[in-house]
């Protein structure tokens, strides 16, 4: 059972809705997983779980403003979620 904290606050949805923006402003980029992976300073297995469909990769707000530089977005782009 869960406590009323994390009953709370559960943003696995929007991590994974994160992961989803990274990749489409990847693709956009014109960058591999691996180029953009190199870009920010992280392994091409943790980029390719931050933006695996169904899977929750919590990431920091470091990591998040690296993807923004590297992906040449305003970091609120990369949190703006689809409905």
């Amino acid at each position: 059972m869960k406590s009323a904290k994390e009953a709370d606050f559960d943003h696995r949805q929007k991590y994974i809705e994160l992961g989803y923006n990274i990749s489409y402003y990847r693709k956009h980029a014109g960058l591999t997983q691996e180029k953009l992976a190199e870009k920010v300073g992280i392994s091409r297995p943790h980029m390719g779980a931050i933006e695996a469909p169904n899977l929750c990769r919590p990431i920091s707000l470091d990591l998040l403003f690296s993807f923004a530089d590297a992906l040449g977005v305003e970091p609120y782009k990369l949190l703006v979620f689809r409905e």
